[in-house]
């Protein structure tokens, strides 16, 4: 599962972040691994873009999104997993409750730390790039 912020960072091409986190979007795209997020990182990327890039790129980027990632729901019971949950941050706790539901196997975030309570492996862009480096078969 996918934190809004390595989202954004192809989005708006946030520098020096992009380039690890754009790598991920091509591994979803080439289905080197399954790529998700969560519903409220949908919603949220929806306003910031439509602030920055404007409304008619927004929803072009949303578009995109929907078409190469899965969406994990946010429903009831995740809300009251979050809000019952000791993390910190109820946002980033909404998204690991999600992605739970989804039976994610990993988070890649560049807040790994917020994500300090979780049970699957939390990675950073470029930690998760060198992993699927590793695993490409050799020519």
């Amino acid at each position: 599962m996918f934190d809004t912020n390595v989202v954004l960072d192809v989005l708006l091409n946030r520098q020096p972040f992009a380039k690890d986190a754009i790598d991920l979007f091509c591994a979803v795209e080439q289905s080197a691994m399954e790529g998700v997020l969560c519903a409220t990182t949908i919603t949220t990327i929806d306003y910031l873009c439509t602030k920055t890039i404007g409304r008619l790129a927004a929803k072009n980027a949303i578009n995109g999104l929907l078409a190469l990632f899965a969406i994990a729901e946010v429903n009831q019971n995740v809300l009251e997993a979050a809000i019952s949950s000791e993390f910190e941050d109820f946002e980033d706790a909404v998204l690991y409750y999600s992605g739970l539901g989804q039976n994610v196997e990993g988070f890649v975030t560049r807040n790994a730390k917020d994500f300090g309570l979780s049970e699957l492996p939390v990675y950073c862009p470029d930690g998760l790039c060198s992993v699927l480096h590793t695993q490409k078969p050799s020519k």
